[in-house]
C-alpha cells in the first residue's frame, strides 16, 4: 500500500483516484527520470519525499490533475495515481512520461565518466511529458537570471494565478499552473514585481497566445519541433532545447547557451572548461545522444570547482 511505501506521504484523500501500474522490461529509476520536471526546491507544482514518491500538479489538454508516482523497485514497477479532469490523459501517457520510448541503441560511451555513470544509473531514460507550453513558460522565466531568481518568480506567479491542485495535491499545498489564456492576461506590472522583465514576459505571453500550435510539436521530427519553438521571438536555442528534452523526449537537445553546462561537461570529461563551440566539438562523437551525455554528467555529480566570490550572473541565454 502507498502508506507503507512512503510513510511521509499524506493519506490518500476521499476523492477517488484513477490508478495505473507501469512495468518495464528494463530498469527504471524513477527519481533520476522525473526530477527534471521540478523547478527548484520550492516548486509549487511538485512534491517529493526525496525517496520513492513524486507528486506533480499539472495542466493537460483535458484539465488540471495531480499525479502521484511511487517507485517499487523490488517489484520492478511504478504505481501511479491521478486525480482531477486530466487524470486519464496523464495515465494514458505514463509510459512516455517515464521514458519508455527513449531508445539508446547505438549509444556508445567515449569517456570513462559517462560509462561509469551509465552503469550507476541503468534506469535513467529521457522522459517526454508531452506538455510543451508547461515546459516553455518557466524556461523563458529562467533566461538570463540565476536559478534562485527564476524559481522564486515562477513560484509566486503560479501561486497567484494558478489553481489549487485536485486530490492529494491540495493537501500537499500544490498549485496547478495557469492555463495559457491566464498567462496571457497577467499584467506587465505583475511580471515586473516578480523580477521578470519585458524581454522575458513578452515571449511568455506570445507563447500563451500560440499554445495550440506549439503543442503540435509533440510527435513532430525533433529538428522541425525545435524550429517551430525558435520561431517565437525570444525563444532561442537554449530555451528550445530545454523544452525538447523535457516535453519531447529529445535525447540530442543539449543546453547550449547555459552559463554552467559547457564548462561543467568540459571539466568532467577533459579536466578543462570549454565554451559552446568546444562543447559541440567534444560531443560530436555522441551525435543523436548529446543530451544523454549532458544528463549523465549531471547525474555523476562532477562539476568544475568554483573559485573566488559568487556573483549574480546570467545562467543561460535564450
Amino acid at each position: 500500500m502507498a502508506a507503507a511505501d512512503s510513510p511521509d506521504t499524506p493519506d490518500t484523500p476521499d476523492a477517488p483516484a484513477l490508478t495505473r501500474v507501469h512495468r518495464s522490461d528494463r530498469p527504471l529509476q524513477l527519481g533520476s527520470v522525473v526530477s527534471i520536471f521540478r523547478r527548484g526546491g520550492g516548486d509549487p507544482t511538485s512534491w517529493t519525499d526525496r525517496g520513492s514518491t513524486w507528486v506533480f500538479a499539472w495542466r493537460v489538454p483535458t484539465g488540471p490533475l495531480t499525479l502521484r508516482l511511487v517507485d517499487r523497485p523490488r517489484l520492478a514497477e511504478v504505481h501511479a495515481e491521478a486525480w482531477g479532469p486530466g487524470a486519464e490523459w496523464i495515465l494514458d501517457r505514463l509510459p512516455q512520461l517515464l521514458g519508455e520510448d527513449d531508445d539508446d541503441s547505438g549509444f556508445e560511451t567515449h569517456h570513462d565518466l559517462v560509462a561509469q555513470t551509465r552503469r550507476r544509473f541503468p534506469g535513467w531514460r529521457v522522459p517526454a511529458s508531452g506538455l510543451v507550453v508547461q515546459a516553455l513558460i518557466p524556461t523563458i522565466i529562467e533566461q538570463r537570471v540565476t536559478g534562485k531568481e527564476a524559481f522564486a518568480a515562477y513560484r509566486n506567479l503560479v501561486r497567484r494565478n494558478g489553481t489549487r491542485a485536485p486530490g492529494i495535491g491540495e493537501r500537499l499545498g500544490l498549485f496547478v499552473p495557469p492555463e495559457p489564456k491566464t498567462w496571457a492576461l497577467i499584467p506587465s506590472w505583475e511580471w515586473l514585481r516578480e523580477g521578470v522583465d519585458g524581454a522575458r514576459s513578452r515571449p511568455a505571453v506570445l507563447v500563451a497566445g500560440r499554445a495550440g500550435r506549439l503543442e503540435e510539436c509533440v510527435g513532430m521530427p525533433s529538428l522541425d519541433a525545435r524550429r517551430r519553438l525558435e520561431a517565437v521571438p525570444g525563444v532561442g536555442r537554449w530555451t528550445a532545447n530545454e523544452v525538447a528534452h523535457r516535453a519531447l523526449g529529445d535525447a540530442d537537445a543539449v543546453s547550449f547557451g547555459d552559463y554552467h553546462v559547457a564548462k561543467n561537461i568540459g571539466f568532467a570529461l577533459t579536466g578543462s572548461d570549454v565554451d559552446d563551440d568546444g562543447l559541440a566539438e567534444l560531443l560530436e562523437p555522441y551525435a543523436g545522444h548529446r543530451y544523454r551525455v549532458q544528463r549523465y554528467v549531471e547525474l555523476s555529480g562532477v562539476t568544475r570547482p568554483r573559485r573566488g566570490p559568487r556573483f549574480t550572473l546570467p545562467t543561460h541565454l535564450p
